[in-house]
């Protein structure tokens, strides 16, 4: 009886002093963890035209994600994107303005809730993106940065010409002293002489479309993938401009005159729309495509997002939302609605049927809840 007892006090002495000597240590609460998840290299992939090539299917793509030591609840789930490429300064604040006020909260002019679970977050300064890119000439990227107010990185330019700076949506793979242009304006003059006064299409593609160069729609080959895609002439865009986004030229239509109206474009979500063939596009991928496996780590960092709580509606009382009441969980049977009824899965079409968008030739696919047939 007496052994045991005697090994048991000599590991009670040992633990003491091991936690003495570890509290005597300072504590980090961020220690990066140097086994990083690394999924299996994708197989290569072909693809038309001159941008970077991507894989679409997420599941096989390789990427690595950081993570953290679980010296604290906050960081024992969070995982990051590595982007160690970001400029770590204070952004060119010439091309900022503050957001504060009702700006953040979800309210509009009269200080009515318009957009639910919006509210506080941390202040935050807006950066100014040029998204018509109407500067001809070259510019040099500075910097990537990173904007608290999107997904995607921006890059800010330098024009060679003047000097003058502007921020930009990054592509994928853009890096600082890339030099970028744009061409909306029309073909440079060196460019068509060198072409020999004639356009030939294949040798312009060759030489215009190129990561993160800006083009007229009709300038870019089918099969391209592109992003910052705008919608008519004259215009900046509102296409594809999230973290990882693009979409592909699928086909050029004519007029019926023997002249080119139309660029048939497929976006991210599947839907293939008609446009303007002078509208304005970047040729590549949008910055930061590993974006989506981002995990937060705690609700914390929701709320310094500007993102409130959200509560479910069968949580509710029967008074607040068609889905509470009753015992247990249980929404009665019917399809998912939002606290005032109107349908809430799969995105609710309030267009009318006898006046369909006429840009749009596939719309994208809508599941409305139910399970997609592989």
């Amino acid at each position: 009886m007496l052994q045991p007892r005697l090994l048991l006090r000599q590991s009670s002495r040992a633990t003491c002093r091991y936690l003495s000597v570890r509290q005597s240590l300072p504590r980090t609460y961020a220690t990066v963890v140097e086994n990083v998840e690394v999924a299996a290299p994708p197989p290569p992939v072909e693809t038309a035209g001159f941008a970077p090539p991507v894989t679409t299917d997420d599941s096989n793509a390789a990427f690595m994600m950081r993570t953290y030591k679980p010296r604290t609840p906050g960081v024992r789930h969070l995982k990051r994107p590595i982007n160690d490429h970001l400029w770590k300064g204070r952004p060119f604040l010439p091309l900022t303005f503050s957001k504060k006020g009702h700006g953040k909260g979800g309210r509009n002019n009269s200080g009515r809730v318009t957009v639910r679970h919006r509210g506080g977050g941390h202040k935050r300064r807006i950066r100014i993106v040029d998204f018509d890119r109407m500067t001809p000439g070259k510019h040099t990227v500075e910097r990537i940065e990173h904007d608290p107010g999107r997904s995607a990185h921006i890059a800010l330019l330098n024009e060679e010409a003047t000097g003058r700076k502007s921020y930009i949506i990054a592509a994928e793979g853009m890096r600082a002293g890339d030099t970028v242009q744009s061409y909306r304006a029309g073909i440079p003059k060196d460019l068509l002489e060198s072409m020999g006064g004639v356009v030939d299409p294949g040798v312009l593609a060759a030489k215009t479309a190129w990561r993160g160069n800006c083009l007229p729609l009709h300038m870019i080959p089918v099969g391209t993938q592109i992003y910052n895609i705008g919608s008519t002439k004259g215009k900046g865009a509102v296409f594809c401009r999230s973290a990882g986004t693009y979409g592909i030229v699928v086909s050029k239509d004519d007029d019926g005159k023997g002249g080119q109206k139309y660029v048939t474009v497929r976006l991210q979500s599947g839907e293939v729309r008609h446009v303007s063939k002078d509208a304005c596009a970047t040729v590549g991928v949008a910055s930061n495509p590993h974006y989506q496996h981002r995990q937060l780590g705690k609700a914390g960092r929701s709320r310094w997002l500007n993102i409130r709580p959200t509560v479910r509606g069968v949580a509710m009382n029967a008074a607040d939302h068609p889905h509470g009441g009753g015992r247990g969980k249980s929404k009665g049977n019917v399809n998912p609605v939002s606290p005032w009824g109107m349908p809430a899965k799969g995105g609710y079409k309030t267009r009318h049927v006898r006046k369909p968008n006429k840009w749009v030739v596939t719309p994208r696919e809508r599941n409305h809840g139910k399970r997609r047939v592989a």
